[in-house]
């Protein structure tokens, strides 16, 4: 390495355009490569590898959750650029990466693909090893979601959870209403569409778990004298067969009978009655299933009815991407 090579202001400033380093790295990294700038990168991009080797197993779960949307609004991306404390999360410069990234990682329909991909000569995954050396803590892409639909709309949360909604049709309104439940995907994290989605064999393993917890809870509640919990028989409306209904309805009636209630008024009474009973034993898709959900701006409606409203659409698919 020579010692008499002189390095003016304008290149220092000039790699540290190109890379975010400090001025002393870029500096240090343009007398080690003799003055050439894509060796100095390559000095910078060495020091990143050992930066990150050393902190291969520390954790990254702060960051930054981005989203990004094509221009016809037929794809968005969603992806957590990861770092190691919350400082970093918010520094202009690492959110400008992560803004950065995205708008690579829209053109990819994979994780491995966007990460081989082209990053100012380089590929996306060598940036980020570069990046941890500038910065001092460990990067990485801790979740890569993609989504595709006739109109895709967007939503992130301070920069922790970030959500895309696909809708089947472009209908009047549909930034709107694709906004709208994204951000619903991200307050309330369904993890499925429907209930039709679900697995038997989970519907099964959850409603036992769940039952065997509330009726834990209502040995404790008893001993303190407290109003014990319903434990339910079903958690899906999965498992509202037509036969499990019209059980619900008779004994509807019956309890009706006992209470000594006119005949003559039973229809006005059992609608209601029949409702409560699937809202208490659909437990598991009201916390799950996007389309039963409460909508957090209206809670009087469910997800499906709010969409309804917005005449001949559904919602195709959504994806969520989170900090952790």
């Amino acid at each position: 390495m020579s010692t008499t090579v002189k390095i003016t202001a304008q290149e220092v400033n000039k790699l540290r355009q190109a890379t975010g380093a400090g001025m002393m790295d870029c500096k240090k990294a343009l007398v080690e490569a003799e003055g050439d700038f894509d060796k100095a990168i390559e000095v910078l991009r060495k020091k990143g590898q050992k930066v990150a080797e050393k902190r291969a197993d520390r954790d990254s779960s702060e960051g930054a959750a981005v989203s990004k949307i094509n221009a016809d609004h037929t794809q968005g991306v969603a992806i957590v650029l990861g770092c190691e404390t919350d400082f970093v999360g918010k520094n202009e410069n690492f959110l400008a990466l992560a803004n950065q990234l995205a708008d690579i990682a829209l053109n990819h329909d994979s994780k491995e693909s966007f990460l081989a991909a082209d990053f100012d000569g380089m590929t996306v995954a060598d940036k980020l090893v570069e990046q941890t050396g500038v910065i001092g803590e460990k990067l990485d892409i801790k979740a890569f979601e993609k989504l595709e639909a006739a109109y895709v709309g967007t939503y992130v949360h301070i920069n922790k959870i970030g959500a895309l909604v696909g809708l089947t049709t472009k209908v009047e309104n549909a930034d709107v209403l694709a906004k709208d439940i994204a951000m619903q995907v991200a307050s309330m994290g369904a993890t499925t569409l429907s209930y039709k989605d679900f697995d038997p064999a989970f519907i099964a393993s959850e409603t036992e778990a769940r039952i065997a917890v509330i009726e834990k809870d209502n040995i404790e509640l008893g001993r303190l004298g407290k109003t014990l919990k319903n434990v339910p028989k079903y958690i899906s409306m999965a498992q509202l067969t037509p036969e499990v209904l019209a059980e619900a309805e008779e004994a509807a009636k019956a309890e009706l009978k006992a209470e000594g209630k006119p005949e003559q008024i039973w229809d006005r009474i059992l609608p209601g009655k029949m409702e409560r009973f699937i809202s208490d034993n659909t437990t598991l898709d009201q916390e799950q299933c996007l389309l039963d959900q409460k909508f957090i701006k209206d809670e009087k409606k469910t997800v499906a009815e709010y969409v309804s409203s917005f005449g001949d659409v559904e919602i195709a698919g959504f994806k969520r991407v989170a900090l952790g």
